[in-house]
């Protein structure tokens, strides 16, 4: 038995080849028309839906804004009706002072995380709606 002579080197540059799916020139399904296309041209149904997003969006707001603000000027209208809570002692401070140095923080963390989980959903429904067919 002979041994096979050695392999020369082949001379030419090796070439890479790109290897795809055959669908990938296969004509793509046409998508439904759908929402989004109406807010890019602009039209009279697109100017609506984004008029109800940002008047949910403005409600949204305006509702959060006015129930922290409401329950900040609260205070001061409690302590001037109700003299006795301001002698109150927590921490060393008095309460009207702990109320306003230290509870409104979480309240207003609270106010704000609810705003954006909130305002998040409005904006999920609202891209639904847009893409639904």
């Amino acid at each position: 038995m002979t041994t096979p002579p050695p392999r020369r080197p082949d001379p030419r540059p090796t070439q890479r080849v790109v290897v795809t799916s055959p669908r990938t020139r296969a004509p793509r399904a046409r998508r439904p028309y759908s929402g989004t296309r109406e807010i890019n041209e602009q039209s009279e149904l697109g100017a609506v839906y984004m008029r109800t997003l940002i008047r949910a969006q403005r409600r949204l707001g305006l509702s959060v804004c006015l129930v922290a603000c409401g329950a900040l000027g609260l205070l001061p209208l409690l302590f001037a009706i109700e003299p006795e809570f301001g002698k109150f002692r927590i921490l060393g401070l008095g309460l009207p002072w702990f109320l306003l140095c230290v509870a409104t923080c979480p309240m207003l963390l609270l106010a704000g995380w609810f705003y954006v989980r909130q305002a998040e959903r409005s904006e999920r429904e609202f891209a639904e709606l847009v893409e639904r067919p």
